[in-house]
């Protein structure tokens, strides 16, 4: 693998930490200090946080994105001989969290915002079809009023995957307070980051918030000690849990800011015709850009040119999940979702770049268009 001397980074954790170290290393030292390790007050505040910035009822703290969809499938019941939709662009988790409650996943395209196309959704829907995951990609939500519907009229769990784009909303509801559950991802590569993995899943259902309370800690209720089934272990670690505290508090003037190097992007980068940028015209759609994805027409050119620039890019999905033979999963042919793996990058997209940095990454796309 190559080696690149990066000016720029796709994010930059040590940067961010700097931010806000006081208060980060305030929250670590409370932690540790009283032994708070497991389940104690900073889970406890972090998950009303969470709740009440999506918008839902209740969060539960999982140890990571793959959990919360897991997670969320086992509280709707799904199960052997059951089917449920998804989308043929998004991270294998989406994927792996259903084949692994013995379901079968099917498959349908998407459109240019990357997300799934809806048109598709009922024309595979059979009898053994019980749920739909939606995937919010990189900060732009799928068509939720557009999928609600569907789903109320075929009788579908919806589940929403949105751990790319916590803080984003159609019409002021945010995502993640549509389906039964919404689920997070708190990888360091995500809008709210920790240091270290985590998840979570929030939810309007009592039911759904109770499984997943007692199914995260081995089946145990805490509280009296009784299980009520044979359980997982995913809770998420108290330490991670105040630290995404700190950093909630921040989050909507961090999405401001993105929205800002967004702006800059569009505004150095919108002449140029073979670069389709991830601006898109829907009203009422909220955009938090996650990431900032665009669509290369050279591909790999592209984004091997601005890695040996300086520039570290993200060039996510190259090879769709279904097309790993390992993975033993149905290839239909999804001809949006091949065409865009081949032309996908995303830039730079962090609260920690500068003005200065983001000019820089514009420059080097600009040279490698002709357009200095």
């Amino acid at each position: 693998m190559a080696k690149y001397n990066y000016k720029i980074r796709f994010v930059d954790p040590a940067r961010n930490y700097r931010m806000i170290k006081d208060e980060i290393d305030a929250a670590y030292f409370e932690a540790m200090s009283k032994g708070d390790l497991v389940d104690r007050d900073q889970l406890k505040s972090f998950e009303a946080d969470l709740a009440k910035f999506v918008g839902a009822k209740y969060a539960i703290g999982l140890n990571s994105g793959y959990d919360a969809l897991h997670m969320s499938l086992r509280a709707a019941g799904i199960g052997p001989g059951d089917e449920v939709i998804i989308p043929a662009h998004t991270f294998v988790a989406t994927c792996s969290a259903i084949v692994n409650t013995g379901a079968t996943p099917v498959l349908v395209d998407v459109t240019k915002d990357f997300n799934i196309d809806v048109d598709k959704i009922e024309p595979v829907i059979t009898k053994k079809t019980k749920a739909v995951i939606p995937v919010h990609l990189s900060g732009w939500m799928a068509d939720m009023p557009r999928i609600i519907k569907i789903a109320e009229k075929c009788k579908l769990v919806v589940i929403e995957d949105a751990c790319q784009s916590l803080g984003s909303s159609i019409n002021g509801k945010g995502a993640g307070s549509w389906g039964l559950t919404g689920c997070w991802s708190f990888y360091p590569f995500k809008i709210l980051g920790g240091y270290g993995d985590g998840g979570a899943i929030t939810t309007n259902d009592p039911d759904v918030a109770l499984f997943a309370r007692r199914m995260r800690y081995n089946g145990e209720d805490r509280e009296t000690g009784e299980y009520h089934g044979h359980g997982f272990t995913c809770l998420l670690d108290n330490l991670q849990a105040a630290f995404l505290d700190v950093k909630l508090k921040h989050l909507p003037r961090w999405i401001v800011r993105r929205k800002e190097i967004a702006e800059r992007y569009r505004k150095g980068l919108s002449d140029i015709p073979d670069l389709l940028l991830p601006h898109y015209n829907k009203p009422g759609f909220d955009h938090v850009y996650q990431n900032y994805t665009v669509r290369a027409k050279q591909g790999n050119d592209f984004s091997e040119f601005l890695k040996k620039n300086g520039v570290e890019v993200l060039t996510q999905f190259r090879k769709p999940y279904y097309k790993h033979k390992a993975l033993k999963l149905l290839d239909k042919g999804f001809p949006e979702t091949e065409a865009l793996s081949c032309e996908v990058c995303s830039l730079p997209m962090n609260i920690e770049v500068t003005d200065k940095e983001v000019d820089y990454v514009i420059s080097v796309i600009r040279k490698f268009y002709g357009k200095t």
